[in-house]
This record gives structure tokens, C-alpha cells and sequence, in this order.
């Protein structure tokens, strides 16, 4: 690198957790959600899809890369993404849809039959997404059935993404849904990565970054090999190596700045 350390800044960028062009060993997951909604919004069937998997595996950054190459397909359609860790309680989902969906501020039992209403009624396809679901868990779970229910109701237009980190949330706290078979959620799980995807991912990263590699193929498969065998967080073995080239940048601009200059240069 130059002592500007200009491939040590691209290489920190490249290792930023953001969405790639493609998800690496998630191709499997990325083709049964394109499908999923799909066929539900433009199909305009109404259902619902629960994503699980353990925090790292993709869940999110799967469906945002969907969403984004689909963005065009889904224009007829209102897609409304709603963070449920950023609620203030689990029944604070219904005031943020409705805002989100411009309907008026209302209370209690007159916004959900507001909500119903409006999602029942003649009009585009309604895709919701909720991302970190559990976060809805409450007393009688009233929150969670009253969403995973909306879809099964007579001339629903809403599609339903929930993601969490649980794999048995809808078993643990939904069981009432399995009476219905029609109203039961489509499962879809993602498993941590393992160490040759986990390896891949990085490697991809970095093959981004021009000149000689600043990690090495042994460095990145120990990182893999460590990661995968505690979580399969591929944001974690993100972080590991971007705080790697960091403490390679700082010993090489104190070696530069500690370096004699030539005779004669003050």
C-alpha cells in the first residue's frame, strides 16, 4: 500500500457489512423469497412467510436485495418495512402501519378495525415487512395472531414477511394458527454459514480491492474456520478482519511516520 494507505481504506469499506450485489451461499434462500413474493403480490394472494435464523445468517440483508431487484415488479404494490426493535411496544405496530399506510389516527380496537378495513378493501397488494418479529411477543401473543390472521381474512390484499432470530416462534406462540392449515405462516430458515461460505464471502469482499491482497488466504480461512465453528455470523467475520486491517493501517503509518528523511530534509 502507499503510505496514503489507500488500499487499506477500500479494504475497510469492502468489509462493511452492507448489501452486496450477490449473497454468497444464500442463493438457495434469495430464490424461495423472490418467489415467495412474487407470486403472493403480483399474483395478489394473500399469505405470510416467517424467515428464522441466528443474528448473521442473512435474513435481512437477503430480503433488502430482493426488494431492491424487484423494485420495478413490485411498483404497483405498497410495501411498508418496519423495524419492531424500534417500537415502543409490541402494540405500537398498529399506529406505525396505519401511519404508514396514511389512514387517520385513531385508538384501542377502532385502529385495528380501521387497519382491517382498509386492508380488505379495493386497492393494491400491501406487503409488509417485520423485521426482528419477536419483538411483538406479548401477553396472549393478541399482537402476532392479530397480524398473521390479516392475511386470511375475506379479501385480504396483505402479504406478510415476518424475520426473527427464533426458529420455533410460530410453534412456541402461534399454535393457535396450526388449526388452520390455510392461516399457518411458510417457514423458511436460514442455518449459520459455514466455514467454505464464510470464506467465500470474504474473499469475494476483498477481491474488490486492487493491488496485492491485503489478508492473506490463510489468514481469512483461520477467521472462517474460528467464526463458523462458534456462530456462522458472517458479521461477525466481517468485523474480525476490517479490525485486522486497522491494526495492520496503524503499524504501517507509524512505521511511515518514524522512517529517517533523506539528508539535507528538515
Amino acid at each position: 500500500c502507499s503510505p496514503a494507505g489507500t488500499c487499506y481504506q477500500q479494504a475497510k469499506q469492502v468489509l462493511h457489512a452492507a448489501v452486496p450485489e450477490r449473497l454468497q451461499g444464500r442463493e438457495r434462500e434469495t430464490g424461495i423469497l423472490r418467489q415467495f413474493l412474487l407470486e403472493h403480490v403480483l399474483g395478489r394472494r394473500p399469505g405470510s412467510l416467517y424467515v428464522s435464523g441466528a443474528p448473521g445468517t442473512g435474513k435481512t440483508a437477503c430480503l433488502s436485495r430482493v426488494l431492491l431487484d424487484c423494485k420495478d415488479k413490485l411498483a404497483g404494490s405498497r410495501t411498508v418495512v418496519l423495524n419492531c426493535m424500534a417500537l415502543g411496544s409490541p402494540q405500537s405496530v398498529f399506529p406505525a402501519l396505519a401511519q404508514h399506510l396514511g389512514l387517520p389516527v385513531a385508538t384501542g380496537r377502532e385502529r385495528i378495525r380501521s387497519l382491517e378495513k382498509h386492508l380488505t378493501a379495493q386497492g393494491p397488494m400491501v406487503l409488509l415487512v417485520l423485521d426482528e418479529l419477536d419483538q411483538l411477543e406479548s401477553k396472549g401473543q393478541d399482537v402476532l395472531y392479530t397480524l398473521f390472521e390479516w392475511p386470511q381474512l375475506p379479501s385480504s390484499r396483505l402479504v406478510l414477511v415476518g424475520l426473527a432470530n427464533a426458529l420455533d416462534l410460530t410453534d412456541r406462540s402461534l399454535a393457535r394458527l396450526r388449526a388452520h392449515p390455510a392461516g399457518s405462516p411458510r417457514l423458511l430458515h436460514f442455518p449459520p454459514y459455514t466455514r467454505e461460505q464464510l470464506t467465500r464471502i470474504l474473499q469475494e469482499r476483498l477481491a474488490q480491492v486492487a493491488g496485492d491482497p491485503v489478508l492473506d488466504s490463510a489468514a481469512l480461512q483461520f477467521c472462517a474456520r474460528k467464526v463458523s465453528a462458534v456462530s456462522g455470523d458472517a458479521r461477525k467475520a466481517l468485523d474480525v478482519c476490517r479490525r485486522a486491517v486497522e491494526v495492520v493501517e496503524l503499524e504501517v503509518r507509524g512505521q511511515t511516520l518514524l522512517k529517517p528523511l533523506p539528508a539535507g530534509e528538515s
